[in-house]
């Protein structure tokens, strides 16, 4: 594995000095034990002390992709599960042994390093941890069979998330775990309010920064259908901190998957194709759902001059929102106005006015399965139940909303999902339920869309190809509600 790359330190180990590693894999260890409790990567991540943060945040990510793997053969080499704290330091050590063939340390100093943090954490267990561990490095290439026993030591992923994506997806399921593993492109978004690539492009190149402009692989489409330009989007080749990105306090840029970078099109187009919105002087009022954190809404509002309601069920993620729009120069009075409010959408009593929106944006909640190489705990965060009880909060939110978009309007489904009961199958419920039509989803739907790389040979070998796929997972539908009769 390389050395960490500057802003990249969430998903690759940082290169620290051995005599700091111990003092990481001891916090390391406590994630760990939070993210098997319930807590989520970046929560636990908020109690460590501020000057190891960065270093935990790295290692912390490396843990959770490679959890399964190590967990396997923990359990092979001590069947008998030691006491919490010390098999979470085992598993978390573990970890550091892959990938395999470029661990991102030296064996010795990894044994080393974790007996030291077992000395401090648990001294008894000082032994039995460096017993385990040099077992583990003499049997070496015997490892990858070891984990190969289980789902989850196979796959770095929970056994019934594997099962549901080789049902969903059978012929596409083990290039999407393979995504799963990879580390994400840091991939920009040019504020089309301050002229887009061709204005704030050449910034990039300024700073020294090597980019290309990004677009949709033809294979991130299961079922080939054409997918949209992405317009303002951008790659970096190289991560960096945001504060060094030319601009980008200023406004010129957010940080934003290509996959999501198409909701704010999407509406836009469905907008155009609106029957309501013939009127060149009409501004068009539209409602963004789930808007936190704001990257969409933010886009919606840059392409857009309009009249937008940003709902969030939670009071502090919306914070967030109003943090990005300030910095974005977004959302004041004039040609775009917009509205935060703290809601749930379900509860549409709580919050409408009672004028019909002529566009909605329902980034609904979800698994996050489409999105785990970024936030790889989610993975392990989820039950196979999530699935049912988000899917019932899905339906809910569409059959809300739907009757209060005015006739001839158009809502978008998003999703950043890859599990079909999130997309495609609960568009379908939702049609039965409402009887409309299948024309009332625009042929230009992308639908699901599949963290894939571009061609075959990449993705038979991801890892030596070193090209990640240039999309998260997601799904879009978009509706259009017939005008009146």
């Amino acid at each position: 594995m390389p050395p960490s790359r500057p802003g990249d330190n969430r998903n690759t180990p940082a290169k620290t000095a051995p005599a700091a590693l111990h003092q990481q894999l001891g916090h390391v260890a406590s994630l760990l034990m939070q993210v098997r409790a319930g807590a989520s990567l970046p929560d636990a991540l908020a109690r460590v002390p501020a000057p190891l943060r960065a270093g935990c945040q790295a290692l912390g990510f490396h843990v959770m992709r490679w959890r399964g793997s190590a967990e396997a053969v923990r359990k092979a080499l001590a069947p008998r599960a030691p006491p919490p704290p010390v098999d979470a330091l085992l598993t978390s050590a573990l970890t550091l042994m892959w990938p395999l063939e470029s661990p991102p340390y030296p064996a010795h100093t990894l044994v080393d390093e974790a007996v030291k943090a077992a000395s401090r954490l648990a001294p008894r267990s000082k032994g039995f941890v460096n017993a385990v561990l040099r077992q583990a490095l003499r049997e070496g290439a015997a490892l990858q069979e070891m984990a190969q026993h289980t789902a989850e030591g196979r796959f770095n992923h929970p056994a019934w998330w594997v099962r549901r994506l080789q049902k969903d997806w059978p012929q596409h399921a083990a290039g999407i775990l393979k995504a799963a593993q990879q580390h994400p492109p840091m991939t920009l978004r040019a504020n089309a309010r301050r002229g887009g690539l061709a204005a704030l492009g050449p910034g990039l190149d300024a700073a020294g920064m090597a980019w290309q402009p990004l677009s949709l692989p033809q294979n991130a489409s299961p079922e080939h259908r054409p997918l949209p330009a992405l317009a303002q989007a951008a790659a970096l080749t190289q991560a960096v901190p945001v504060e060094r990105i030319p601009g980008f306090s200023e406004g010129d840029w957010s940080v934003q998957d290509a996959a999501a970078q198409l909701a704010a099109p999407l509406l836009l187009k469905g907008l155009q194709a609106s029957p309501v919105c013939r009127d060149a002087t009409h501004r068009p009022r539209i409602l963004d759902a789930c808007s936190a954190p704001g990257g969409k809404t933010a886009h919606l509002l840059e392409l857009l001059d309009c009249e937008l309601l940003a709902l969030d069920a939670d009071a502090q993620r919306l914070e967030r929102v109003a943090e990005t729009l300030q910095r974005l120069g977004l959302g004041g009075t004039g040609a775009a106005h917009v509205e935060l409010r703290a809601a749930d959408a379900r509860r549409v009593q709580d919050w409408w006015d009672g004028r019909p929106f002529d566009a909605i944006l329902l980034d609904a909640p979800c698994s996050a399965s489409g999105i785990v190489r970024r936030h790889p705990d989610a993975r392990w965060l989820r039950r196979d139940s999530d699935i049912i009880a988000l899917g019932q909060i899905q339906a809910e939110l569409l059959d809300a909303l739907w009757p209060l978009l005015k006739p001839g309007g158009c809502l978008l489904y998003a999703t950043c999902s890859v599990f079909k009961a999130e997309g495609q199958e609960q568009i379908d419920a939702f049609l039965q339920r409402q009887a409309l039509p299948a024309s009332t989803v625009d042929a230009g739907s992308p639908g699901h869309l599949l963290p894939l790389v571009d061609n075959e040979a990449a993705l038979a070998d991801m890892a030596a190809s070193g090209k990640p796929p240039a999309c998260d997972g997601f799904f879009y539908a978009l509706l259009h509600k017939p005008p009146p009769a």
